[in-house]
């Protein structure tokens, strides 16, 4: 009888979700509209506005990403919310600023989680709305609790507390230890007689094994700035890890082994509605493309790196073909930040970058108030329902959470993602009328309202000298006007004082208030 009732609950929810689905589903009309989209987020790392052909690059060719933007709505005007990649990927998930909550900094490699598992998050609205959700690669949003994970024991908590049913991580990022794989929490391929132990002190080396400090001649790719603690597969990295040397990765082979994973996902769930969150390493550092891509460009390993996270995309889009899942799937592709070129290993990136522009006609980069930092590649593709086009509409990954909650009828409770907006129409092409503002945040925070965008004044140093990025900050307020500045040269501030004071108090209203709407 339980068994029973679980099933008519489940076909009732089932109904009740396609009566409130946008109305873009006729249930019941044709096999498409029988079901719910399929929801893929191709989650780049470090791809600049420019580091894509879809978005003016000439120097690398993208003919998967350039794919999907032909097929579906190409953003102009898409944001991430964070110069930096922690914060955004937690905006995104919890539809919360990051900057409202501390701890949400760029995460050691070592970090415990930062979202809180009591809190509702973009997967927990997946699930409720009968998605099987997974989400595989780079996270760097913390695993386990207390003052550090346990990396030698099953990890909690972690994305199965906050939504997801199914992950294969990077826990960190590349360049940081421990350089080990973990599927559903557990390392693998963790020999239990060879524990693992990580520290990220100055001084309090783990373990005996080589750094980069000490054995620097030996490296295959060698450090620039940090980056220069144990060697692991011939490269130094940040932080010091001994221990679960069978469990280690092979940087050459990660392209491979995330997009495989996130192919099993698909082909596993090809029945039944899933939302994946597929979360490339490329093209963060350390930039060691396998052999197959290296020499593919002619800007070095950074080049290259562009084109493996290209075909990763390929392998997504391909496998949706196969699996015949393509006309009723939404894919999304953004990146988590702008551009970076020396970010801490010597790969080139500056010496061959040659005519390139990876933030094309943008100010800035990665760590930047400056646009570069936050404006990025931004797609949506859904063939089913949405008519390829170009859209300026302002936009914001943090609205992913409202958007999808209001699309699926999932209720959300006034404390749930109190900076995300329901976009859902945006995002689909059916409207031009955009969120009212978005912030960007790094080292202070700016606000963007029409053509107009505002940076907070903020005193410190106005060039990243490891980085060479312009960061943007002035002890002086600064105004600009987007539409006919996109370039951000001209300081407006001092000839628009009413608009410069108008978009300063929108900004501390909302941080006083602690919610966007």
């Amino acid at each position: 009888m339980m068994n029973g009732a679980k099933i008519v609950m489940k076909i009732l929810q089932g109904l009740a979700i396609c009566l409130v689905f946008y109305g873009a589903v006729s249930c019941g009309n044709n096999a498409v509209d029988d079901r719910l989209p399929n929801v893929i987020m191709i989650y780049t790392d470090d791809v600049g506005y420019g580091d894509v052909s879809c978005y003016g690059a000439t120097q690398v060719s993208t003919p998967n990403i350039d794919k999907l933007a032909a097929g579906g709505i190409r953003f102009t005007n898409g944001h991430c919310s964070s110069a930096t990649c922690t914060p955004s990927r937690y905006s995104m998930l919890t539809g919360q600023y990051a900057w409202r909550e501390k701890g949400t900094g760029i995460a050691r490699g070592d970090a415990t989680l930062i979202i809180d598992p009591n809190k509702k998050s973009w997967p927990d609205v997946m699930q409720a709305a009968g998605y099987t959700t997974g989400v595989v690669g780079k996270w760097h949003l913390g695993l386990g609790a207390g003052d550090a994970p346990n990396w030698n024991s099953h990890i909690v908590p972690g994305p199965a507390e906050i939504g997801f049913d199914y992950s294969f991580l990077i826990p960190a990022t590349g360049d940081r230890v421990p350089c080990v794989y973990v599927e559903n929490q557990d390392v693998v391929g963790l020999d239990p007689n060879d524990p693992i132990a990580v520290n990220f002190g100055r001084t309090d080396q783990v373990g005996n094994e080589p750094t980069g400090l000490e054995y620097r001649d030996k490296l295959k790719q060698d450090w620039a700035h940090g980056h220069n603690n144990t060697i692991i597969n011939g490269i130094s990295r940040i932080g010091f890890m001994a221990g679960g040397k069978a469990a280690r990765w092979v940087d050459e082979d990660m392209a491979d082994v995330i997009a495989g994973k996130a192919v099993d996902f698909m082909e596993a769930n090809a029945d039944n509605p899933f939302f994946l969150y597929f979360s490339t390493h490329d093209i963060h550092v350390p930039r060691v493309p396998h052999q197959r891509f290296v020499g593919k460009t002619t800007m070095g390993p950074r080049g290259d790196a562009i084109v493996q996270m290209d075909w990763c995309v390929g392998e997504i889009l391909d496998a949706l073909d196969r699996l015949n899942l393509t006309e009723n799937t939404i894919v999304m592709f953004s990146s988590d930040n702008g551009p970076v070129l020396n970010d801490g290993y010597k790969d080139d990136a500056v010496e061959k970058l040659g005519s390139h522009k990876p933030a094309g006609p943008l100010r800035g980069g990665k760590y930047s108030a400056f646009d570069a930092g936050t404006r990025v590649p931004y797609i949506l593709r859904w063939p089913a329902k949405v008519t390829p086009a170009e859209s300026d509409a302002l936009v914001s990954q943090v609205d992913f959470f409202a958007s999808f909650a209001a699309m699926l009828g999932v209720q959300l409770n006034p404390a749930d993602a109190p900076d995300s907006f329901d976009e859902m129409d945006v995002l689909l092409g059916k409207s031009q009328t955009n969120r009212d503002h978005v912030i960007e945040h790094n080292r202070t925070l700016s606000i963007i309202q029409g053509d107009w965008k505002y940076i907070h004044p903020n005193d410190g140093a106005p060039i990243n000298r490891n980085t060479n990025t312009e960061m943007g900050l002035s002890p002086e307020p600064q105004l600009y006007n987007l539409k006919d500045d996109l370039g951000e040269t001209n300081n407006l501030a001092a000839q628009n004082p009413e608009i410069t004071r108008e978009l300063a108090d929108l900004l501390q209203r909302i941080q006083d208030a602690g919610r966007s709407r």
